[in-house]
C-alpha cells in the first residue's frame, strides 16, 4: 500500500516505473481505475490526473470502449500526440502564443536579478533534463524543464507577470508534456542547447537577447508540436 498523501505526479511516477520494469507490459490493459486507486491509496480523481499525465507523455493510450493500455514498447509512442486536454477553454496554439509573449517578457525582466544559486539551479535542471531523457524518465524530464522555466519566473521583477504565469501554469505544463511523444533525440539536444543560450544571455545581463532566446525556444517547441506560434 502506498502513502495516501501521494500527489497525482507521484502516482504517475510509480506507474511509469511499473511500465519501465515490466510489471506493466507493452500492450497490456492497465487495471481499472477503482483497482488502481485502491492499490495506491488515492482518490480516483488523483488517479485520473496521473493517468492523463502518462497519456500526454505517450506511455499509455485510452481506446474508447476498450480501456487504457500500455503503449507498444513500453516507452513513448513516437508520432502520436494525445488530444489537447484544455480544448474547451483555449487552443494549444493560443497557449503557445501566450507563452511566446509572457515568457519572453518575463525572461527579459529577470535580467540582472538572478542570484548565483539560481543560475546553479537552472544548470542543474538542464543537466537533469538531459540525463532523464537518456534514461527515458519522461516525468522527471518535464519536471526539470519546468524547474528551469520556474526559476526564471521567480526572478522576474514584475509581480503581475509572475502571477499571470501562475494562473496559466497548468496549460503551460501541458505544452511542455504534449510534444514528448514526437520529440526525437536531436530535438531534445537542441532544446537543452536553447536552455544554455538563455542562461548565457541572462548571465550577460542582455535583456533583449534573453527575450529573443526564450521566444526562439518556445517557437521551436511549438514547431515540434506541429504549430507555428
Amino acid at each position: 500500500m502506498f502513502n495516501r498523501t501521494l500527489l497525482p505526479q507521484s502516482v504517475a511516477r510509480e506507474i511509469q516505473g511499473m511500465i519501465q520494469d515490466g510489471t506493466l507490459k507493452p500492450g497490456e490493459k492497465i487495471p481499472s481505475q477503482r483497482e488502481f486507486a485502491q492499490k495506491f491509496g488515492v482518490s480516483r480523481a488523483s488517479l485520473r490526473e496521473a493517468l492523463l499525465t502518462l497519456e500526454t507523455l505517450g506511455l499509455i493510450k485510452t481506446e474508447a470502449g476498450r480501456g487504457t493500455f500500455v503503449t507498444a514498447g513500453g516507452t513513448k509512442s513516437e508520432g502520436d500526440m494525445a488530444p489537447w486536454r484544455y480544448s474547451e477553454t483555449h487552443s494549444v496554439f493560443d497557449v503557445f502564443q501566450t507563452r511566446l509573449i509572457l515568457e519572453g517578457e518575463i525572461t527579459a525582466l529577470a535580467c540582472g536579478r538572478l542570484a548565483a544559486t539560481q543560475f546553479e539551479a537552472m544548470e542543474d535542471a538542464t543537466n537533469r533534463m538531459e540525463k532523464c531523457w537518456a534514461d527515458q524518465d519522461l516525468i522527471a524530464n518535464v519536471e526539470a524543464d519546468l524547474e528551469f522555466h520556474g526559476t526564471i519566473v521567480a526572478a522576474c521583477s514584475n509581480s503581475m507577470l509572475r502571477d499571470l504565469y501562475k494562473t496559466v501554469r497548468d496549460q503551460i505544463t501541458e505544452t511542455q508534456r504534449q510534444p514528448i511523444p514526437i520529440t526525437d533525440p536531436e530535438r531534445m539536444r537542441e532544446s537543452i542547447g536553447e536552455h544554455r543560450k538563455i542562461m548565457a544571455a541572462l548571465r550577460d545581463n542582455d535583456a533583449d537577447r534573453a527575450r529573443k532566446e526564450m521566444q526562439a525556444h518556445v517557437r521551436n517547441t511549438a514547431r515540434c508540436a506541429g504549430l507555428q506560434a
